[in-house]
This record gives structure tokens, sequence and C-alpha cells, in this order.
């Protein structure tokens, strides 16, 4: 018989070592394939009353934002359930492939209807890109450094959450607006290069059951969420009949989702996961924080360019301290994470951070410097950075490796949810704050011309300045008890021992040895 004590040192010493070059050439291709992923939750913003211009439909420009955000939370679940069951890299190729596909037919779209189309096929791919990411770090890195490579990652998407108002902006002013999606497509084609390379995992292959009632349903339940709040804000009320029944399909095809899954041979997110405290407690946080996130993310650009004057391309530029207090705190907090092994300090620190964060952003006025708003957002930025990957850490650490892709594809889908529900309901609040602002508030607000408020003659302009002032600071406010609650979740993160790389990581092992 062994020695345990041995096989235990080899264990700890296997996990320090670096991974091979073909571990981070599959980490680079998905890495360039989330980078496509976040980039097009924000960049195609920017470009919309380019596109609105050229292709005409004013009144359902906001389906080709609201669509991509639907069908790419949708799925989320599904790809990470079937990449468990048929292997990581074959699924990781199909979501690139489809993304890629998705925005060539965005670039030639000849209508609003076709590329409301088209970007619901595009973020049917993105869906995966992100998740399926996530799950490979955990095929191909030992424990001990997935903390790092998930820092990175935050990073990533960071980069990629507060760039993309400045990257469209440039290509709409540049080349057109056309080019935002074409540039998906060389990126897309090296990461799948990088891919069928770099990643040979052959993970356990599993009876190939698909989930498709499970699948079908949770798209369902999702679509009519987002469907309610989108409608019963914009357009109809919260209490009109027609959005209630939304909200009423939602409710009840949650629920038999709930029971589908239970009776699944092979569900799309297994409940028993739920048992899981450190899953469960991940999922609810990731819920509470995405929603502040992303509230911050889409309406601090709104303040610089509305309050500030700013175009899309400097707001984009003023977004820039809060991309680098999340690239700082992400990547140092996955160096610590794989130095230490320990999590939980992360995403509470980060939440409380972020709770500080909105008090002060929701003390922005109309008088307030750049350089103050700059520091806010600064802190808003490293508090982000703090609460994004470690819990994806933490889940992937409690969770057997056959569960790993639905674990981190569950955890991801709520984050989206989060964010979705969120910004639609702060969304909701700026709309009815900004309703008593006549016709300049809703010129600035619902016509792409927000810059257009300074060019308002007094005392208008003062008016519908101090009106946006206000309106947003409500919604920073609003953001404060949100994350406070996150706050006090993740006091019950259990803090669990690092698995050792024998069960957790064999691809990164043989890969490793191989070279």
């Amino acid at each position: 018989m062994g020695n345990p004590a041995k096989a235990s040192s080899t264990a700890e010493d296997t996990s320090s070592q670096p991974i091979g070059r073909q571990a981070k050439l599959a980490i680079g291709g998905v890495m360039a394939a989330m980078l496509l992923s976040a980039l097009d939750q924000t960049v195609v913003s920017i470009a919309l009353p380019s596109i609105v211009s050229d292709l005409g439909g004013l009144d359902r420009l906001p389906w080709v934002v609201t669509v991509y955000l639907v069908t790419s939370m949708a799925v989320t679940p599904l790809w990470g359930k079937i990449s468990d069951l048929y292997g990581r890299r074959p699924v990781v190729q199909g979501a690139i492939a489809v993304f890629v596909l998705g925005s060539v037919a965005c670039a030639g779209a000849q209508s609003i209807w076709q590329l409301i189309v088209f970007r619901g096929v595009q973020g049917i791919g993105a869906g995966g890109l992100f998740v399926l990411a996530l799950a490979v770090i955990a095929d191909v890195v030992p424990p001990a450094q997935r903390g790092r490579y998930q820092g990175m990652f935050g990073g990533v998407f960071g980069l990629a959450s507060v760039g993309g108002p400045l990257v469209g902006g440039w290509f709409t002013d540049g080349p057109g607006w056309r080019w935002i999606f074409l540039i998906n497509v060389p990126v897309g084609i090296l990461a799948l290069v990088a891919t069928a390379v770099g990643l040979r995992a052959r993970n356990e292959q599993r009876r190939q059951d698909i989930d498709y009632a499970g699948a079908a349903l949770i798209v369902s339940a999702v679509t009519c969420a987002l469907l309610y709040l989108n409608w019963a804000a914009e357009e109809y009320g919260w209490t009109a009949p027609g959005p209630l029944l939304l909200l009423l399909g939602a409710v009840l095809l949650a629920a038999l989702f709930v029971w589908v899954e239970l009776h699944a041979g092979e569900p799309v997110i297994p409940m028993a996961l739920f048992r899981n405290q450190v899953f469960g407690i991940g999922t609810l946080f990731g819920f509470l924080a995405g929603a502040t996130m992303f509230g911050g993310i889409v309406f601090l650009p709104l303040w610089f360019q509305s309050v500030m004057g700013m175009s899309a391309t400097r707001s984009g530029l003023a977004m820039l301290p809060a991309m680098f207090g999340l690239m700082l705190t992400s990547i140092g907090s996955g160096q610590l994470i794989s130095r230490t092994g320990k999590y939980k300090v992360f995403p509470v620190a980060g939440s409380a951070v972020l709770v500080v964060a909105m008090l002060l952003l929701a003390q922005l006025d109309v008088d307030t410097p750049y350089w103050q708003a700059a520091l806010f957002t600064a802190l808003f930025g490293a508090g982000v950075g703090l609460v994004m990957q470690p819990i994806i850490t933490a889940v992937q650490n409690s969770v057997e490796m056959k569960d790993m892709g639905a674990a981190t594809s569950a955890v991801n889908f709520f984050q989206r949810m989060g964010s979705a529900m969120g910004v639609a309901v702060l969304g909701s609040v700026l709309t009815t704050r900004l309703a008593d602002l006549g016709g300049g508030g809703g010129s600035g607000s619902g016509s792409g011309k927000v810059a257009d408020i300074h060019k308002l003659a007094e005392p208008l302009r003062s008016k519908v300045l101090h009106g946006y002032a206000d309106a947003l600071s409500d919604v920073f406010l609003l953001c404060a008890p949100l994350i406070a609650v996150a706050f006090v979740v993740s006091l019950f993160l259990k803090e669990m021992p690092r698995k050792v790389p024998q069960e957790a990581a064999p691809v990164a092992q043989e890969a490793t040895a191989k070279e």
C-alpha cells in the first residue's frame, strides 16, 4: 500500500506546477470567445442611432438589445449541461460557431426585423461562451491555480463591460456599425483553432439524455419574466392585464420547471445542487450582485452623457477608472485565492465596497467635478472585481466534476438574470422619475440624443439637467440596499477546503505530464 502522506504531498506538488502549453492555448481560446460574448452585451447600444438611420424601425430598436439578453441568458444552463454530457470541446466550438454565424448574419441584415432575429441567434451562441469558458478552467487548471485564471477572466469581462461603449463608438464613427459584428469573425476563428488544438479534455461519457422539457420551460419562464419587466415598465404599466398574464405565466412555468427537473434523468439544473450550501448561497449572491453591477455599468455612462454632456466615445473613456479598479481587484483576488485557498473574504469585502460606492454615486450632482466622479467610479469597479469571480471559484470547489458545467452555468444564469431584471427595474425607476421633465427629458432619453440636453435654452436646460441628475441618483441609491442584502448573504458562505488535483482536474495533470 502507498503512503497517504506521500500521496497527499505529491498532489499538492502537482497542483502548484505551471499548467502546460496545451492547457494555456485552450484557456486563450475560450478567453477570446468570452471577450466576444461580454463585448456584445454593451457594444451595440452605442450604435443604435446609426442602425435605425440605416434600417428604420425606431419603435422596434430596443429589441436589438433585449433579444440578445433574453436568448443568451435563457440557454446558459442548457450549454453547461450539454457540455457535461457530450464533452467540453465540441460544445465550446459549437457555441463559438453559432455566435460567429449570428454575427455575420447581423452584419448583413437589411431590415430591423432581420437584425432582431439574427441577434437572437447570436445570443444563443453567446450564452455558452462565458459559462463554458469558466467550465474549461475547471477541466484544465488544478484547483490551487484556478482562482488566478478566473481572476484573469474577470478582468477580461470588466474590460469588455466598460470598454464596450468605447469600442462601439469608435466603430460607429469610423468604418460603420456593421463592423461591430464583423470584427467577431476573425477573433472567433482564432478561438476555434485554439480550442481545437489546446482543448483535448476527454470528459467521461455519460448517458446522453437531454432534458428538452426542462430547457423549453426555463427558456419560456425567463422570456415571460423579461417581457413583463420590459413591456410593463415602458408601454402598458405594471398592473395592466397583458403584462400580468406574462408575470403569471413566468411563475407557473418556473414552478413546472422545478417539478420537471426533480423527475428528469439528466436535468438542466439538478435540483440536488441546491442542497449544497455553497451553491445555494452562490446563486442568490450572484443574482443580487448582478443587479447591482449592471446598474452601474449601464447607468454610469448615461450620467456622463446626460449630466456632463459627454459624447458616446468620451463617456466610454470616462468609464476607464471602473475598468482599472475592476481588473486590479479581479486579478489580485484571483492570485490570493490561488495562494491561500480562501475565497469567502472577497465577496464579503466586495459587497461592502459596493454598498459604499453606490451611496457615493448617489451623491453625484450637476456640479460634481469629473475627478470626484472618477474616484467613485473606480471604487465601484473595485467592488465588482471582488464579487464576480470568487463566487464562481467557491461553487466549482464545492461540486463534483460530473456537475461542473451545470453548476457553473447555473450560477452564471442567476447572475445574468439578476442583471437583466435589475436593469429593467432600475430603468423603470429612471423613466418614472424623468416623466415630469416634458419634452426635454423625453427627447433626451428616448431618441438617443442625450447630449442635446446641453443645447437647450435656459431655464429648461437646468431643469432637465437637475432632473437627470436626481433620477440617476435615485437609481444608484436603490442599488445600495440590493447589494447590502448580498453582503448579508455572503456572510453565510461556507469556506470549504480546496480539492486535490486528482479529484478535480485530472485533465490538467495528464496534459502537463505529456509535455
